[in-house]
């Protein structure tokens, strides 16, 4: 046996080994899976942008128009007009100076947090932040500091002890695997005491919470303010990529020594056409973050009314802590033969001992497609022993 075949079977053993699914058609609040219809609730497609017809119009318009591909890294000749439109109009968007598009949000959380923070220095990051931000810290050389989830004194307490080597703080707006919100206000107040930068990742959040779903730093008052704010054109904007919003001193720092963004191709102009018909349509029709927050309480009312309840979420990402990884799956699988796919979560993507099904909702659905998801796994959950009986 090879030593890839060994690693492969210890996944296997350990229930953790991942097969790729397909998906026959576009991202909707309904799929073909194997042949047959589905609910799907593990898509990030919050909004349905992307499956919308003026956002796929967009795409094809702008491969018409500007070709297929960007040729090149902006720097060399991948720099285009669509480029520097869909920057200003995020800008706008945010309440920021200036933006810079990646080619995804795990591009623009490694490539940002490493031009910000060197050797010598702390960055401070949320032990539940998403793995690009954790590889983020890592590829900056900085001592990382992981605070506990949420926990405002022991971060006060890393940054007393870094003093003037603290350089970054770093959490998600909307924590993706457990779907609750970061005290963005509170993080705010420390970075200006202890005199370091402030940055939100807001790829959960962009397109769900805030005014017009501009995200967890506009809903916490604090839009320009916050020192960076990285968003992603791949989940309620329906496209692909991502952004960094900052004052412009700080993009032009990204330009010139973020390496993902230096060596990397331009992002595709259909990509970057989609995204910008999405935010348009964000913009002028605002009651989809309404219907989007109205379906998510939907969903873990009926669950909580089935016995299972959504941890800490506030948010459309719903998750139900199983904790085996074997016993998730098992789930997982059960209901995706009645029909409601929603994705088995386990390590590394959550801590051990945490594995979960993450039911992700869209302002696509209907409140009683999400009821009747509910009473269908909440019934599964009870014939294999993981809920109890509602009372």
């Amino acid at each position: 046996m090879t030593d890839v075949a060994e690693r492969l079977e210890e996944l296997r053993d350990r229930g953790l080994h991942r097969r790729l699914r397909l998906v026959d058609g576009p991202q909707g609040p309904r799929v073909t899976l194997g042949g047959r219809e589905v609910l799907l609730l593990c898509s990030n497609n919050y909004l349905g942008f992307a499956d919308h017809p003026k956002v796929r119009e967009a795409a094809a318009e702008a491969a018409l128009k500007w070709g297929a591909g960007a040729g090149a890294s902006r720097l060399i000749s991948g720099n285009m007009e669509p480029h520097l439109r869909l920057e200003s109009e995020l800008a706008r968007f945010e309440g920021y100076e200036s933006a810079l598009l990646f080619g995804s949000g795990y591009l623009a959380n490694t490539g940002t947090i490493a031009a910000l923070a060197g050797a010598g220095e702390v960055v401070f990051s949320d032990e539940l932040n998403h793995a690009s931000i954790i590889d983020g810290c890592r590829l900056s050389r900085a001592k990382t500091f992981v605070y506990r989830h949420g926990d405002l004194d022991h971060l006060a307490w890393g940054l007393r002890e870094a003093g003037k080597r603290a350089s970054l703080i770093v959490s998600d707006g909307v924590f993706s695997m457990d779907g609750d919100i970061a005290p963005v206000q509170d993080l705010f107040e420390l970075s200006r005491h202890h005199g370091c930068r402030l940055m939100i990742d807001e790829a959960h959040a962009t397109g769900a919470i805030g005014r017009g779903g501009r995200g967890s730093v506009s809903a916490a008052g604090l839009a320009g303010e916050v020192d960076i704010v990285v968003g992603t054109l791949g989940k309620a904007l329906g496209s692909y990529g991502a952004y960094v919003c900052a004052g412009a001193e700080t993009v032009d720092l990204l330009v010139n020594s973020a390496r993902p963004f230096i060596f990397s191709t331009a992002l595709a102009p259909p990509a970057v056409g989609a995204a910008s018909a999405a935010l348009d349509l964000l913009e002028s029709e605002p009651d989809r973050v309404e219907r989007l927050q109205a379906n998510a309480a939907t969903l873990r009312s009926a669950l909580g009314a089935e016995g299972l309840a959504a941890g800490r979420s506030s948010t459309q990402i719903v998750p139900i802590e199983i904790g085996d990884a074997g016993r998730t799956m098992e789930l997982c699988e059960l209901i995706l033969e009645r029909g409601v796919f929603a994705q088995g979560i386990r390590p590394p993507t959550v801590p051990e001992g945490s594995s979960r099904l993450r039911f992700t909702v869209m302002s696509t659905h209907t409140a009683g497609e999400l009821e009747q998801a509910a009473k269908l796994v909440g019934a599964a959950a009870r014939e294999v022993g993981l809920a109890a009986v509602p009372a």
